[in-house]
């Protein structure tokens, strides 16, 4: 069977990170939703996306597919499920079309006359940008579980102190000296040659990937995941970092979920709990509108390529979009759009040739080139978020 895990009805909830890559490549616990897939499928896996990412993303078409919502996470059950799937059948549970095998990909109201099949087993999802940090703990665990199964970590430094070692597992490369490493509350996964510089304080749950480090002095806790080639320090509390990112300083970063090539200036904090402890309300792209997120602890959602000064501070629930700079003192407002400059004194757009000027330095440090692909995605964005720019 060849595999395709499609966008889905979510992807509009899920932005500002779903401007920039499919909801596939979204990742919470260890892994990304697609590198998820391909690991329970043990298969490749393509996705099919915005025809604007497509050029990035492309998908790879079979005579029969399996067509799989990105936003839903693989399970045993569930992959059985997909795998017993014949042509014109669809998966569904409930409302949600899980699943369907055709030969071409189809729009709802084709869908409507596969016969279906219902999914009676437990379902996870990211349906929500608040998702990614929320579920993580519980996706972190199972990721850590699946991977390190019948496996053996590579030696732990004597120089650290740890708590539960059977629940911290090192990949090959993978250093830490001199921290204390506390897995009771969640387990602790070093990716390859990542590293935990000295003086550390690491609470699981943690997911440090590969080529990831934290430098010294960090405290690290509550379900956080540090994606490839991030680079942390300070306090990081239940939060994501897709990777390509820096928070290289001081300053708290809480609930809140960063994209790829962000930087946060030093001593930037967020705020992830209000005044009067009520439930936090989010900007969604799809709605247009600030909704409930039934959360009282919400902080920060950051696009891909924006960047802070230093002591920058956002409110609770904010949402800043793909490649905007925020370098003023004070709280800018808690929706930022895509392509601002400023702060809370107010912005002007940002220009793309300006901002991939940046891009270029930024990425070549990290032995990746910003291209044309990159720059037609991100002028792409430019155009289509200019309605939220008023200025």
């Amino acid at each position: 069977m060849n595999f395709i895990l499609f966008d889905g009805p979510r992807r509009d909830h899920l932005l500002p990170f779903t401007f920039t890559r499919p909801v596939s490549e979204i990742r919470v616990g260890i892994m990304t939703l697609k590198e998820r897939w391909e690991a329970f499928l043990k298969v490749s896996v393509t996705s099919l996306t915005e025809d604007y990412l497509s050029v990035k993303y492309p998908v790879s078409l079979e005579e029969s597919n399996v067509f799989i919502d990105a936003s839903v996470l693989p399970s045993n059950e569930l992959l059985k499920a997909v795998k017993a799937l014949r042509s014109g059948e669809r998966l569904m549970s409930g409302e949600l079309i899980i699943a369907y095998l055709a030969a071409v990909s189809k729009s709802a109201d084709e869908l409507s006359e596969f016969d279906v099949v219902e999914f009676k087993g437990g379902l996870v999802q990211i349906n929500n940008t608040w998702d990614i940090f929320d579920k993580n703990a519980d996706i972190l665990q199972s990721d850590f579980d699946f991977i390190t199964k019948g496996r053996k970590s590579q030696p732990i430094s004597s120089t650290n102190q740890l708590i539960h070692p059977e629940r911290i597992f090192l990949e090959e490369g993978a250093k830490v000296e001199f921290s204390i490493l506390n897995a009771t509350d969640g387990p602790i996964y070093l990716g390859k040659n990542s590293e935990i510089w000295e003086g550390s304080l690491i609470r699981g749950g943690l997911a440090l990937c590969n080529n990831a480090i934290i430098k010294m002095g960090g405290k690290l806790y509550g379900a956080t995941t540090i994606g490839p080639y991030s680079k942390v320090c300070g306090e990081v509390s239940n939060s994501v970092i897709f990777g390509y990112s820096s928070k290289g300083h001081e300053g708290y970063l809480g609930n809140a979920v960063l994209g790829e090539w962000c930087n946060i200036g030093a001593d930037s904090n967020n705020s992830n709990l209000k005044n009067n402890y009520a439930k936090v309300r989010l900007w969604n792209y799809a709605t247009e509108s600030f909704e409930q997120t039934g959360l009282q602890f919400c902080g920060l959602m950051m696009g891909d390529h924006s960047k802070t000064a230093i002591n920058t501070m956002f409110n609770t629930g904010t949402v800043i979009g793909v490649n905007s700079n925020i370098y003023v003192p004070g709280f800018p407002r808690n929706f930022v759009p895509s392509f601002s400059w400023g702060g809370a004194s107010g912005f002007t757009a940002y220009q793309p040739a300006k901002a991939f000027d940046a891009a270029k330095v930024m990425m070549a440090r990290r032995g990746v080139e910003f291209d044309e692909i990159e720059a037609n995605i991100l002028t792409h964005v430019f155009e289509v978020t200019k309605k939220w720019r008023k200025y």
